[in-house]
Protein backbone atom coordinates (compact mmCIF):
# COMPACT_ATOMS: atom_id res chain seq x y z
CA UNK A 1 0.00 0.00 0.00
CA UNK A 2 2.95 2.31 0.60
CA UNK A 3 2.16 6.03 0.61
CA UNK A 4 -1.38 5.33 -0.49
CA UNK A 5 -2.24 4.58 3.15
CA UNK A 6 -1.87 8.28 3.85
CA UNK A 7 -4.76 8.91 1.46
CA UNK A 8 -7.26 6.14 2.04
CA UNK A 9 -7.02 5.72 5.81
CA UNK A 10 -8.16 9.30 6.53
CA UNK A 11 -10.77 8.92 3.79
CA UNK A 12 -12.62 6.34 5.91
CA UNK A 13 -13.87 8.94 8.36
CA UNK A 14 -14.30 11.56 5.66
CA UNK A 15 -16.58 9.30 3.62
CA UNK A 16 -18.64 8.37 6.69
CA UNK A 17 -19.09 12.04 7.59
CA UNK A 18 -20.05 12.85 4.01
CA UNK A 19 -22.65 10.10 3.99
CA UNK A 20 -24.18 11.45 7.18
CA UNK A 21 -24.42 14.89 5.58
CA UNK A 22 -26.23 13.26 2.65
CA UNK A 23 -28.63 11.44 4.97
CA UNK A 24 -29.37 14.62 6.91
CA UNK A 25 -30.10 16.51 3.69
CA UNK A 26 -32.41 13.75 2.44
CA UNK A 27 -34.23 13.71 5.77
CA UNK A 28 -34.83 17.44 5.41
CA UNK A 29 -36.55 17.13 2.03
CA UNK A 30 -40.25 16.66 1.54
CA UNK A 31 -41.51 13.57 -0.21
CA UNK A 32 -42.60 15.83 -3.07
CA UNK A 33 -39.09 17.26 -3.38
CA UNK A 34 -37.70 13.73 -3.54
CA UNK A 35 -39.93 13.05 -6.56
CA UNK A 36 -38.43 16.10 -8.26
CA UNK A 37 -35.61 15.94 -10.80
CA UNK A 38 -32.03 15.51 -9.69
CA UNK A 39 -29.01 16.78 -11.59
CA UNK A 40 -28.71 13.38 -13.29
CA UNK A 41 -30.80 12.94 -16.45
CA UNK A 42 -33.80 10.66 -15.92
CA UNK A 43 -33.31 10.35 -12.17
CA UNK A 44 -35.30 11.93 -9.36
CA UNK A 45 -33.69 12.83 -6.07
CA UNK A 46 -35.11 9.55 -4.77
CA UNK A 47 -33.14 7.66 -7.41
CA UNK A 48 -29.92 9.39 -6.36
CA UNK A 49 -30.57 8.73 -2.68
CA UNK A 50 -31.27 5.06 -3.36
CA UNK A 51 -28.14 4.75 -5.47
CA UNK A 52 -26.00 6.14 -2.64
CA UNK A 53 -27.35 3.43 -0.34
CA UNK A 54 -27.04 0.61 -2.87
CA UNK A 55 -23.49 1.75 -3.70
CA UNK A 56 -22.50 1.18 -0.07
CA UNK A 57 -23.87 -2.36 -0.32
CA UNK A 58 -22.03 -2.95 -3.59
CA UNK A 59 -18.70 -1.82 -2.18
CA UNK A 60 -19.32 -3.97 0.91
CA UNK A 61 -19.43 -6.88 -1.54
CA UNK A 62 -15.95 -6.04 -2.81
CA UNK A 63 -14.51 -5.92 0.69
CA UNK A 64 -16.16 -9.25 1.47
CA UNK A 65 -14.46 -10.60 -1.66
CA UNK A 66 -11.14 -9.33 -0.28
CA UNK A 67 -11.88 -10.80 3.15
CA UNK A 68 -12.88 -14.28 1.97
CA UNK A 69 -11.02 -14.69 -1.31
CA UNK A 70 -14.31 -15.72 -2.93
CA UNK A 71 -15.27 -13.64 -5.96
CA UNK A 72 -18.33 -11.50 -5.18
CA UNK A 73 -19.33 -9.12 -7.98
CA UNK A 74 -19.97 -5.51 -7.06
CA UNK A 75 -23.50 -5.92 -8.46
CA UNK A 76 -25.07 -9.20 -9.61
CA UNK A 77 -25.73 -7.54 -12.98
CA UNK A 78 -26.26 -4.13 -14.53
CA UNK A 79 -29.95 -4.95 -14.83
CA UNK A 80 -30.30 -5.77 -11.13
CA UNK A 81 -28.52 -2.53 -10.23
CA UNK A 82 -30.99 -0.52 -12.28
CA UNK A 83 -33.97 -2.46 -10.91
CA UNK A 84 -32.94 -1.96 -7.28
CA UNK A 85 -32.53 1.79 -7.74
CA UNK A 86 -35.88 2.04 -9.50
CA UNK A 87 -37.60 -0.01 -6.79
CA UNK A 88 -36.34 2.23 -4.00
CA UNK A 89 -36.70 5.64 -5.58
CA UNK A 90 -40.29 6.25 -4.50
CA UNK A 91 -39.79 5.83 -0.76
CA UNK A 92 -40.32 8.55 1.83
CA UNK A 93 -37.60 10.90 3.04
CA UNK A 94 -37.43 9.06 6.36
CA UNK A 95 -37.03 5.68 4.65
CA UNK A 96 -34.39 6.92 2.23
CA UNK A 97 -32.35 8.65 4.95
CA UNK A 98 -32.53 5.54 7.13
CA UNK A 99 -31.36 3.40 4.21
CA UNK A 100 -28.34 5.62 3.61
CA UNK A 101 -27.45 5.58 7.31
CA UNK A 102 -27.88 1.82 7.71
CA UNK A 103 -25.87 0.90 4.63
CA UNK A 104 -23.16 3.41 5.54
CA UNK A 105 -22.88 1.82 8.99
CA UNK A 106 -22.70 -1.66 7.46
CA UNK A 107 -19.95 -0.61 5.08
CA UNK A 108 -18.07 1.14 7.90
CA UNK A 109 -18.19 -2.01 10.03
CA UNK A 110 -16.74 -4.00 7.13
CA UNK A 111 -13.94 -1.45 6.79
CA UNK A 112 -13.16 -1.44 10.51
CA UNK A 113 -12.96 -5.22 10.74
CA UNK A 114 -11.19 -6.09 7.49
CA UNK A 115 -7.89 -7.85 8.26
CA UNK A 116 -4.79 -5.86 7.34
CA UNK A 117 -3.65 -8.53 4.89
CA UNK A 118 -6.88 -8.22 2.91
CA UNK A 119 -6.47 -4.56 1.95
CA UNK A 120 -4.11 -5.33 -0.93
CA UNK A 121 -6.30 -8.11 -2.34
CA UNK A 122 -7.38 -7.43 -5.94
CA UNK A 123 -11.09 -6.89 -6.56
CA UNK A 124 -12.95 -5.55 -9.58
CA UNK A 125 -15.48 -2.84 -10.29
CA UNK A 126 -18.68 -3.56 -12.17
CA UNK A 127 -16.89 -2.45 -15.34
CA UNK A 128 -14.28 -5.16 -14.81
CA UNK A 129 -11.47 -2.76 -13.88
CA UNK A 130 -9.33 -4.31 -11.17
CA UNK A 131 -8.05 -2.42 -8.14
CA UNK A 132 -6.78 -3.24 -4.64
CA UNK A 133 -9.41 -3.47 -1.92
CA UNK A 134 -8.25 -0.27 -0.23
CA UNK A 135 -9.25 1.77 -3.29
CA UNK A 136 -12.85 0.88 -2.45
CA UNK A 137 -12.73 3.44 0.36
CA UNK A 138 -11.73 6.18 -2.08
CA UNK A 139 -14.43 5.12 -4.52
CA UNK A 140 -16.98 5.51 -1.74
CA UNK A 141 -15.67 9.01 -0.98
CA UNK A 142 -16.20 9.99 -4.62
CA UNK A 143 -19.71 8.55 -4.62
CA UNK A 144 -20.82 10.33 -1.47
CA UNK A 145 -19.50 13.78 -2.39
CA UNK A 146 -20.38 13.76 -6.10
CA UNK A 147 -23.88 12.39 -5.62
CA UNK A 148 -24.61 14.78 -2.78
CA UNK A 149 -24.24 17.49 -5.44
CA UNK A 150 -26.41 15.45 -7.80
CA UNK A 151 -29.32 15.65 -5.35
CA UNK A 152 -29.67 19.26 -6.55
CA UNK A 153 -30.81 20.22 -3.07
CA UNK A 154 -28.48 23.04 -2.06
CA UNK A 155 -25.11 21.29 -1.88
CA UNK A 156 -22.50 22.09 -4.53
CA UNK A 157 -18.77 22.01 -5.24
CA UNK A 158 -18.35 25.07 -3.01
CA UNK A 159 -19.45 22.87 -0.09
CA UNK A 160 -17.02 20.02 -0.68
CA UNK A 161 -14.64 19.48 2.26
CA UNK A 162 -11.14 20.73 1.53
CA UNK A 163 -9.53 17.27 2.08
CA UNK A 164 -11.82 15.85 -0.60
CA UNK A 165 -10.98 18.61 -3.06
CA UNK A 166 -7.23 18.14 -2.50
CA UNK A 167 -7.31 14.39 -3.05
CA UNK A 168 -9.91 14.31 -5.80
CA UNK A 169 -8.26 17.05 -7.85
CA UNK A 170 -4.86 15.35 -7.73
CA UNK A 171 -6.45 12.02 -8.62
CA UNK A 172 -8.52 13.55 -11.41
CA UNK A 173 -5.62 15.38 -13.05
CA UNK A 174 -3.33 12.35 -12.82
CA UNK A 175 -5.88 9.90 -14.16
CA UNK A 176 -7.11 12.29 -16.86
CA UNK A 177 -3.58 12.75 -18.21
CA UNK A 178 -3.14 8.96 -18.28
CA UNK A 179 -6.22 8.36 -20.44
CA UNK A 180 -5.65 7.37 -24.08
CA UNK A 181 -5.59 10.55 -26.14
CA UNK A 182 -8.74 9.58 -28.02
CA UNK A 183 -10.66 9.74 -24.73
CA UNK A 184 -9.77 13.35 -23.93
CA UNK A 185 -12.53 14.57 -26.24
CA UNK A 186 -12.83 18.35 -26.24
CA UNK A 187 -9.91 18.64 -23.81
CA UNK A 188 -7.39 17.21 -26.29
CA UNK A 189 -4.50 19.63 -26.67
CA UNK A 190 -5.17 21.48 -23.39
CA UNK A 191 -3.01 22.14 -20.39
CA UNK A 192 -5.06 22.37 -17.18
CA UNK A 193 -3.54 24.16 -14.19
CA UNK A 194 -4.76 24.72 -10.63
CA UNK A 195 -3.88 28.28 -9.69
CA UNK A 196 -3.80 27.58 -5.96
CA UNK A 197 -1.73 24.38 -5.86
CA UNK A 198 0.19 24.59 -9.13
CA UNK A 199 -0.88 21.08 -10.10
CA UNK A 200 -1.40 20.55 -13.80
CA UNK A 201 -2.29 18.01 -16.45
CA UNK A 202 -0.87 18.08 -19.96
CA UNK A 203 -3.34 16.61 -22.43
CA UNK A 204 -1.17 16.72 -25.51
CA UNK A 205 -0.49 20.44 -24.97
CA UNK A 206 2.31 22.15 -26.85
CA UNK A 207 3.63 25.69 -26.44
CA UNK A 208 1.02 28.20 -27.51
CA UNK A 209 -1.78 25.66 -27.16
CA UNK A 210 -5.04 26.20 -25.24
CA UNK A 211 -5.01 26.34 -21.45
CA UNK A 212 -7.62 26.11 -18.71
CA UNK A 213 -6.94 27.34 -15.20
CA UNK A 214 -8.74 28.02 -11.96
CA UNK A 215 -8.77 27.09 -8.31
CA UNK A 216 -8.62 23.40 -7.53
CA UNK A 217 -12.25 23.51 -6.42
CA UNK A 218 -13.39 25.21 -9.64
CA UNK A 219 -11.45 22.73 -11.77
CA UNK A 220 -12.78 19.72 -9.88
CA UNK A 221 -16.35 20.95 -10.17
CA UNK A 222 -15.91 21.34 -13.93
CA UNK A 223 -13.89 18.18 -14.63
CA UNK A 224 -16.30 16.06 -12.57
CA UNK A 225 -19.29 17.40 -14.47
CA UNK A 226 -20.70 19.00 -11.31
CA UNK A 227 -20.42 22.59 -12.56
CA UNK A 228 -20.67 24.42 -15.86
CA UNK A 229 -17.08 25.61 -15.57
CA UNK A 230 -17.72 28.59 -13.30
CA UNK A 231 -14.37 29.95 -12.12
CA UNK A 232 -12.43 28.34 -14.98
CA UNK A 233 -10.42 30.70 -17.20
CA UNK A 234 -9.63 29.73 -20.78
CA UNK A 235 -6.75 31.01 -22.85
CA UNK A 236 -7.67 31.83 -25.56
CA UNK A 237 -11.30 32.42 -24.66
CA UNK A 238 -14.32 30.60 -25.98
CA UNK A 239 -16.86 28.10 -24.71
CA UNK A 240 -15.77 25.89 -21.83
CA UNK A 241 -14.90 22.42 -23.21
CA UNK A 242 -16.99 19.46 -22.12
CA UNK A 243 -14.76 17.09 -20.11
CA UNK A 244 -14.83 13.31 -20.61
CA UNK A 245 -16.92 11.11 -18.29
CA UNK A 246 -15.70 11.12 -14.68
CA UNK A 247 -14.33 9.56 -12.53
CA UNK A 248 -11.58 8.15 -14.69
CA UNK A 249 -10.03 4.71 -14.30
CA UNK A 250 -7.20 4.94 -11.77
CA UNK A 251 -3.87 5.16 -13.56
CA UNK A 252 -1.67 3.62 -10.86
CA UNK A 253 -1.67 2.14 -7.37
Amino acid sequence: MGGAVETWRPAIGEADAGAERVAARIAGLTDQELRGPSALPGWTRGHVATHIARNADSLWNLLEWARTGTVIPQYPSFESRVADIEAGAGRSAAELAADVRATTARFAEQVRTLPDEAWNAPVAAMTGAEHPAWYTVLRRWHEVEAHHVDLAAGYGPADWPEPYVRWALTSTLTDLAALPAERWGELAGYRITATDSGESANLGWTAGGPEASGSGRALLGWLSGRSDGAGVTLRPGGPVPVPPPWPHPPSAF
